[in-house]
């Protein structure tokens, strides 16, 4: 089988390296032309990943569309940077949960560095020589906005920890071994010292968090996004952390992607800011690899595709 891959020469390779296939480099945006043979393309966005919907042109359907192409695994969990004539025509896998164990570890971070500020106590001077109190992790309250693949995996290492893990999803569930689950959003921040933003941007996501629900939060807690910028109303975040409701907040996305210059986020002493970058890796690759060998594994044995659109 012949893979028309648009990912890096890191992804290609071991792709290649895995099923034993060839894996052919094409460019990204929508293909003007695929190899003959290519039965799997392998797509990255094809609008810009840091457009907002509005600033988005959909490139056009190119001559030819869909070649000789049987499937298309895209390399990102949602659709929200794709045509519609891309996942409309074969049959389209996402890449949820490839990404889930790297969002993760980068969360369980952000709790230690702004729980233990470790940067603050290394010494260099005898002067300096003296003990300080550093706050416990266990125990703490860890809240889930979203409990897929990403809320899942934070879970596991929170509990891991002793850390106490609440939770809000779409629907209704019952409590799961160590989760305890929240009836609203009101609820959740009443209760946690950490709150994680890992819910899809929807409609009924678009500023969950804002003035009147930020009024219930437990005071001085801390944000951490990872999911979409929409989540957040930021000038009730503002607000909030100005009157010491939220103590901090650790936004790997914002909106707009990126920030204009000057945006008060940047020079705000209790907000920390990485460039969308929490999926970032070797991690999430190798896991998009494995869902790429496990989809031509169901295709060949006629079953519905993992994560299919």
């Amino acid at each position: 089988m012949l893979i028309a891959s648009q990912l890096e020469p890191f992804f290609n390779a071991a792709l290649a390296g895995r099923l034993g296939a060839e894996v052919v480099p094409v460019p990204r945006g929508a293909p003007a032309a695929l190899p003959a043979e290519a039965k799997v393309l392998v797509a990255a966005p094809l609008f810009g990943v840091w457009d907002l919907p509005h600033q988005r042109t959909p490139p056009a359907q190119p001559k030819g569309w869909p070649f000789g192409l049987e499937w298309v695994q895209l390399v990102s969990s949602g659709t929200d940077h794709y045509p519609q004539w891309l996942l409309e025509t074969l049959p389209v896998s996402t890449a949820r949960g490839v990404a889930a164990d790297p969002i993760a570890e980068y969360v369980i971070g952000t709790i230690f560095e702004a729980v233990k500020g470790l940067h603050t106590l290394w010494i260099n001077d005898p002067q300096a020589w003296r003990t300080r109190p550093l706050v416990p992790i266990q125990g703490s309250t860890l809240g889930l906005v979203g409990y897929g693949a990403i809320g899942k995996a934070v879970a596991r290492r929170a509990l891991g920890l002793g850390i106490k893990v609440h939770a809000l999803r779409r629907s209704a569930q019952a409590d799961e071994d160590g989760v305890v689950f929240a009836r609203s959003i009101e609820e959740l921040l009443a209760v946690s010292d950490h709150l994680v933003l890992a819910a899809p941007a929807t409609p009924q996501t678009r500023h969950i968090l804002n003035a009147q629900s930020l009024a219930a939060a437990k005071p001085g807690i801390h944000i951490i996004n990872v999911a979409r910028g929409s989540l957040i109303d930021d000038d009730a975040l503002l607000a909030a952390l100005a009157d010491g409701r939220v103590a901090r907040a650790t936004l790997d996305t914002t909106t707009p992607e990126p920030l204009p210059a000057g945006h008060p986020y940047y020079s705000h002493p209790n907000v920390r800011i990485s460039p969308h970058t929490a999926a970032i890796g070797s991690g999430a690759r190798l896991a998009l690899v494995e869902k790429v060998a496990a989809n031509i594994e169901r295709r060949s044995r006629g079953i519905v595709l993992l994560d299919a659109v």
